[in-house]
């Protein structure tokens, strides 16, 4: 057998069937994440109706949710560097089913407030685990667009769930969709343990017992020849605490990438989590105002696989940095469009296609920019301490609304979250320039 390092047998070699099969299943989990967390949005409108809701109190419970993902994605990340990427989605996975379910059953304000935080827990754990899984299952040529790929997925999760939200809404009250996300994340269950299992790159850096058949199982599934022993640790044994993201090499990076995900992120989620709100307002249907946001995860979907595509011709910072740029003059279009249902959905897409481009753009970066023994931590920390401080952007947006500023203002003092973001990432483009 030949002695070799099993991760540089995966970044050398074409991709498999069986690492294609673990990206498909993290795309798979993502847009069952844009379904959860969108979830809230696409039933806030008839919450709103039936418990008599304002915009401010329902601003603050659009944002318990990703509280709960800014701490599940802080604990659960940096476990996922302990405890392996599988273990953490499948943890990940029994949350969201129970949060789901227990928010259908809920029957005020306060209840559901509290069991969305709890489901934003395991999203947000879920995040962190499925972009380092995905990074480690691709070759080296491949893995910038595996990234953008399962990031892709957020989007059409909330496409797929929107349509299906729009038909369950139509006959149903808003308890249904979080019945149907709930029946969704358990589904996942048995598809992870069948064809997700645990990275190659993950077990070389905490070596269990049973590493070295472990790896050679999953060489085989892959297409690969067995290896005769393990190589030399030598910088695999790195720390996985989160104080190491503050090492001199890696300061930098860390400061500037959370920065960027923080600003960009209240722009995103101001999108996302307003528009059936926004749309009811203008006088439409429930139903109505989740097709225009599925509009926006539907140019969100575009975005983000032509900025995959883009990846193998175009410098991915740069290409970040374009859509950021981009996302603050859509979403200020969008703030200044008519009121017209087709009108609003053209307009939704343009600004989910630029605010999503950049999402995954950074998710791409945050993954090449750490190495194995920190990746899951360093995005559990870059999303956590970003979705932590977004929770502010729907809460912010009630506030404005509910203090009489109309939609063109708010849209303006949104959108500022994403050039703030393409600011942050100009600082570490000057870093790469000045270190090359």
């Amino acid at each position: 057998m030949p002695d070799d390092n099993p991760q540089e047998i995966l970044d050398r070699a074409p991709m498999s069937r069986a690492q294609w099969g673990v990206v498909a299943v993290m795309v798979g989990l993502n847009a069952l994440d844009g379904f959860d967390v969108l979830s809230i949005s696409f039933a806030s409108p008839g919450i709103a109706h039936d418990w008599g809701i304002e915009r401010a109190a329902l601003g603050l419970v659009l944002s318990m949710e990703l509280i709960g993902m800014a701490a599940g994605s802080l604990a659960l990340g940096g476990i996922a560097d302990r405890i392996g990427r599988r273990a953490t989605i499948l943890t990940c996975l029994a949350i969201m089913t129970a949060g789901m379910l227990a928010a259908a059953s809920s029957t005020n304000v306060y209840l559901l407030s509290t069991w969305r935080l709890i489901t934003g827990l395991g999203i947000g754990g879920m995040l962190a685990a499925t972009n380092a899984a995905v990074a480690e299952a691709a070759n080296a040529r491949r893995r910038a667009l595996c990234v953008v790929l399962m990031a892709a997925g957020y989007p059409l999760g909330t496409i797929i769930g929107g349509s299906i939200s729009a038909v369950l809404l139509a006959y149903y009250g808003w308890q249904a969709v979080f019945v149907f996300g709930a029946v969704a994340s358990a589904c996942f269950v048995p598809v992870v343990l069948l064809a997700a299992p645990e990275s190659i790159a993950f077990l070389l850096h905490k070596r269990p017992p049973d590493a070295l058949a472990k790896i050679n199982h999953a060489l085989a599934r892959m297409g690969h020849a067995a290896i005769a022993s393990l190589p030399e640790p030598e910088s695999m044994a790195r720390k996985t605490s989160a104080i190491e993201l503050f090492s001199v090499g890696l300061r930098r990076q860390t400061v500037l990438l959370t920065l960027a995900y923080l600003a960009h992120i209240m722009t995103f989620y101001f999108i996302l989590k307003w528009i059936p709100k926004i749309v009811v307002d203008m006088g439409h249907a429930p139903s109505e105002a989740a097709g225009v946001l599925v509009w926006a995860s539907a140019g969100g979907a575009i975005g983000s696989l032509l900025l995959g595509l883009l990846t193998s011709r175009v410098r991915l910072l740069p290409l970040t940095i374009g859509a950021m740029l981009a996302s603050v003059a859509l979403v200020i279009l969008f703030g200044r469009g008519g009121s017209d249902i087709a009108t609003l959905s053209h307009l939704a897409a343009a600004a989910g296609f630029a605010t999503n481009a950049g999402v995954v753009g950074l998710y791409a970066l945050v993954a090449r920019s750490f190495p194995t023994g920190l990746r899951a931590t360093a995005t559990g920390f870059v999303i956590g301490i970003g979705r932590g401080g977004s929770a502010l952007a729907p809460a912010l947006a009630g506030l404005l609304f509910a203090a009489g500023y109309p939609l063109a203002t708010v849209a303006i003092l949104m959108a500022l979250g994403s050039a703030v973001g393409a600011l942050a990432l100009f600082g570490l483009a000057g870093r790469r320039r000045a270190s090359g």
